[in-house]
């Protein structure tokens, strides 16, 4: 994949987020995109490897779109400014564990892995094999390589106050009232180099492999 000519298209679309300039760049839009397909089929390959239930997976289908849903939204801008997919062995409706990756407008390339804003049926059973398991969920804490290199989970939503049904001296209270089981970190594309893009996002999506199996595990 050239990053540095699907950075440039982005910083084009960012400034100019309408409908004539993307029909007019729209070649090279297309060139993008199947390049950008390509790797993502490497880095569903390079998953599947340690994590065989993605493999198998229709790279174009993990994609997201590039058209914004504006429906509800203030920003009416059309087009999002990155380029993302979404690995999992239900694909992008699966509502349980989720590796993820784009590379934005900045030259950012964001990688995470884990349970993004699930549906409350799905929310509801990891926050009670929290409550259930509280020493599984401590081994996860030890996971020294997945805390070494994302830091912790992001806490986007996370509760005032404990949800209904649990004490406010629940073991790991304050991750119970997240709303997201979820890590991330994103570097400058251009510090990866398009030869090692694919290995790069496959080795931060491993690192992410012990939430991923622990969410299953609590949604199974």
């Amino acid at each position: 994949m050239n990053t540095r000519e699907l950075v440039n298209y982005l910083e084009g679309l960012a400034e100019n987020n309408n409908r004539p300039w993307f029909v007019m760049m729209k070649p090279a839009y297309d060139i993008l995109r199947a390049e950008f397909t390509e790797l993502v089929g490497q880095v569903i390959a390079g998953t599947a490897k340690f994590d065989p239930p993605v493999g198998g997976q229709d790279a174009r289908k993990a994609q997201f779109r590039i058209n914004r849903d504006i429906r509800f939204a203030k920003d009416k801008s059309p087009y999002k400014t990155h380029f993302s997919a979404v690995i999992a062995p239900g694909g992008k409706k699966d509502p349980g564990s989720h590796y993820y990756f784009h590379i934005d407008h900045q030259g950012k390339l964001f990688v995470a892995g884990g349970c993004y804003m699930p549906p409350p049926e799905v929310l509801a059973k990891v926050r009670a094999y929290i409550a259930k398991e509280p020493a599984r969920f401590g081994k996860l804490l030890r996971a020294r390589a997945l805390w070494q290199r994302y830091g912790a989970l992001q806490d986007e939503g996370r509760l005032a106050r404990p949800p209904k049904g649990y004490a406010a001296d629940s073991p790991y209270i304050e991750h119970i009232r997240n709303k997201s089981f979820i890590v991330w970190n994103e570097v400058p594309v251009k510090s990866v180099g398009d030869a090692r893009l694919a290995a790069t996002i496959v080795d931060g999506f491993k690192t992410t492999k012990p939430l991923i199996d622990w969410l299953r595990e609590a949604v199974r």
